[in-house]
């Protein structure tokens, strides 16, 4: 399982202008049998910050796509990987303030 290009175009643009205001540091992807994991680190040893995954089994019932936190909550599900990014974009909207 991996994230097409179109889906990682997406993510790394929100990822840069993360980059840009000084949240965000690295990343790391990982492909795994049954799910795509794109995690976002504040620092590079340390736990991810956000985990956004990619698992296509639940395409038909919650969605494919979930923003999970640091500490383990799904911040949010569904089928379109923009819309489920908007949890952090709204995050960047306070960083920039």
């Amino acid at each position: 399982m991996a994230f097409h290009r179109t889906e990682l175009s997406v993510i790394l643009s929100l990822y840069g202008r993360m980059v840009a205001a000084g949240e965000w540091r690295d990343y790391g992807i990982s492909c795994l049998r049954e799910v795509a994991v794109f995690s976002v680190f504040r620092r590079t040893a340390e736990h991810p910050l956000y985990r956004i995954e990619k698992r296509p089994r639940l395409r038909d019932k919650q969605g494919m796509y979930a923003v999970v936190g640091m500490d383990g909550q799904i911040m949010r599900r569904g089928h379109d990987l923009k819309t489920v990014l908007r949890v952090l974009e709204r995050k960047l909207i306070r960083a920039v303030k």
